[in-house]
């Protein structure tokens, strides 16, 4: 069995190798309540661009308390770099027929690979044609998620675009629970289900 990759420590060693330079990070930000902690974070380091790019939240309506309270938090919060907000294009269909056929996996299955993949994908995207020099997600701060699969599908897309995935595992170092205190210290909205319909089931799918 190959060991355990500690990714925190792979962030911790590139952090260390920037001699004072803020190079431009293009975070995919799934809520506002996992974005400030790592926000907090990483500009202390890096200039940010927080891409919202979540066309799996349903319904609109939630999809848009979630965005709104994103750029509430960004314009509230001090910052020693430079942090922006950009929205993406909401278009549930896209969710919809990229998990085709997963819709009764389990939480945390193959549908959330899928659903991991098409957001860091959109981030890895952006990052190239915006000029960022690292492209991540928020997604690793949640206890719920794996931080290995997110990270190894981040690695595959560096080589496919040609930017810097930058590792993490923002859970660590009590990461998420800063996220909360920060999340109380901010009245943040705290979503009670991930975002999607199938991860809450009583929900009907906004078509």
């Amino acid at each position: 069995m190959e060991p355990k990759v500690n990714y925190q420590r792979l962030l911790d060693d590139i952090i260390k190798g920037l001699n004072g330079a803020v190079p431009k990070v293009l975070l995919h930000s799934c809520c506002a309540p996992c974005s400030s902690y790592c926000m907090e974070y990483l500009t202390e380091y890096f200039e940010l661009g927080m891409l919202y790019f979540n066309p799996n939240i349903s319904p609109a309506e939630e999809y848009q308390k979630r965005v709104t309270e994103l750029k509430r938090l960004v314009a509230a919060m001090p910052f020693k770099h430079k942090v922006e907000v950009i929205e993406g294009e909401y278009d549930p269909q896209t969710f919809y027929q990229a998990v085709k056929g997963l819709e009764k996996e389990p939480e945390g299955g193959a549908r959330c690979l899928v659903c991991y993949e098409m957001r860091l994908r959109e981030a890895a995207e952006y990052a190239k044609k915006l000029g960022y020099d690292f492209f991540t997600t928020t997604l690793t701060i949640s206890p719920l998620k794996k931080a290995d699969k997110i990270n190894e599908i981040g690695f595959r897309l560096q080589e496919e675009y040609g930017v810097k995935f930058l590792p993490s595992d923002f859970k660590k170092r009590n990461g998420y629970k800063r996220s909360i205190e920060l999340s109380a210290q901010y009245e943040l909205y705290r979503q009670n289900y991930c975002g999607c319909v199938f991860s809450k089931p009583k929900d009907i799918i906004q078509q």
